[in-house]
């Protein structure tokens, strides 16, 4: 279980950041670990961003939603350099679904992280190949604290790590919910991907 490192209001004195990654295959609660965090810095009263990137309208065009239904107010952005912009002063900038996002967002984390931001980052770690997804490797590798998730697989009930895509589509994007995707074990995905 992750413990965040820290509580109540910044001040002046602490302003040391972080980067933070949440990661997981498809309906493993990477959004719902990252709304549950970004609340709880809400509610010690820090200042929040929270970002996502415009092509990700599954639920809705502005806030972040998880599968479950949990959502929080966001900004929706077209490139990560966008981020920097809007960040402004704020404690704690949320991210979700960064691996929609260019390179950039290596660069765009670790210039928040520097400046003394709580950097909350997630994520696909893995596309539906089962190959590393974007710029997600690179985020996991400068973040401080890692959090990888599980989902249950649909084939098996078994502990899930990768996603399963459904449809016959072969673009490395293409968002969709269960209709397209299911979680699945390593030996359900591997024995799925020979069919």
């Amino acid at each position: 279980m992750f413990v965040e490192p820290r509580i109540g209001r910044s001040s002046q004195i602490d302003k040391n950041g972080w980067i933070e990654v949440i990661s997981g295959c498809m309906f493993s609660g990477k959004t719902e670990e990252l709304i549950r965090r970004l609340n709880r810095a809400l509610i010690a009263k820090q200042k929040v961003e929270i970002f996502k990137p415009t092509i990700d309208k599954r639920y809705d065009e502005q806030k972040i939603v998880s599968h479950s239904e949990r959502e929080i107010r966001s900004t929706p952005v077209n490139f990560a350099g966008d981020i920097l912009l809007l960040a402004g002063d704020c404690d704690v900038v949320g991210i979700d679904e960064a691996q929609f996002f260019d390179d950039a967002i290596v660069d765009v984390c670790n210039t928040l992280a520097n400046s003394g931001k709580r950097v909350i980052v997630a994520g696909l770690d893995m596309d539906y190949e089962g190959k590393p997804f974007g710029p997600m490797p690179n985020l996991l590798a400068v973040a401080e604290f890692v959090t990888k998730v599980h989902a249950i697989c649909a084939q098996t009930g078994e502990l899930a790590s990768f996603s399963f895509r459904l449809a016959e589509n072969k673009s490395q994007v293409l968002l969709g919910e269960k209709d397209k995707y299911e979680a699945r074990s390593r030996k359900a995905f591997v024995d799925g991907s020979k069919n």
